[in-house]
């Protein structure tokens, strides 16, 4: 039996990884922060898992993770996917110190301590793949807060990859390109959504990755549009 835990699961890339990933010999963690989005991506992925755990947790807070932790238990997990996020976006003087430290928090120290505190148990041919960006590699204006959260995971992601090549678990890192999902519904500007990428694309290149055999590693899978960033 496979356990996997996907953060931010309630909608968007999340849920389209859950759904993807689901299976007879597959019990999907699920975590998100909407009670009621969540039970929904539950209800569609219940009926090919062997079993659904709800984990519904705010991973702002260092409590919230801990919350989660002692939630997920002491059996090891063997696939670990990094996909909650925030996204700020504002010119960087009109960020709060309160915006600042919320992004760190869920971008970057949720996936640290999440990574820090399953890897060690993780059994070879594991995996971890973190959901990145393009705005992990490449600016964008008025994206500030975004972009170093994504930069700084990044850069730890890659570090830590070397840490565990000797342990035998792989170390995903996927970048999407604009993603029509929920995000941008708080996103103030006229943004072409119709021409982003659907949720299930990223979905499909975890998948592809993960199903590689475990002497395999995808480690870097960039998806862009073809007419460009958006």
């Amino acid at each position: 039996m496979k356990r996997i835990l996907i953060t931010g699961a309630s909608r968007g890339i999340g849920r389209a990884v859950a759904e993807k990933l689901a299976a007879p010999e597959v019990t999907l963690l699920l975590h998100g922060r909407d009670t009621v989005a969540l039970a929904e991506t539950c209800k569609a992925v219940e009926p090919t898992c062997a079993e659904v755990v709800k984990l519904i947790h705010d991973l702002a807070t260092e409590k919230g993770v801990a919350n989660l932790i002692s939630q997920v238990g002491s059996e090891p997990l063997n696939v670990l996917v990094n996909n909650a996020g925030i996204a700020i976006v504002k010119p960087f003087r009109e960020i709060t110190s309160e915006e600042w430290r919320q992004t760190i928090a869920v971008n970057v120290t949720a996936p640290f301590l999440l990574m820090q505190r399953f890897a060690g148990e993780m059994p070879p041919g594991s995996s971890i793949v973190n959901v990145l960006s393009v705005a992990a590699k490449t600016a964008f204006p008025n994206w500030s807060a975004y972009c170093m959260s994504k930069f700084a995971l990044e850069g730890f992601s890659q570090s830590v990859r070397a840490e565990l090549r000797e342990h035998c678990i792989r170390m995903i890192n996927i970048y999407p390109a604009a993603t029509n999902t929920e995000i941008w519904d708080d996103v103030a500007g006229d943004w072409p959504r119709e021409k982003m990428m659907p949720a299930s694309q990223v979905a499909d290149a975890v998948a592809y990755a993960l199903s590689r055999p475990s002497d395999v590693a995808v480690e870097n899978i960039t998806l862009s549009n073809a007419a460009g960033n958006l």
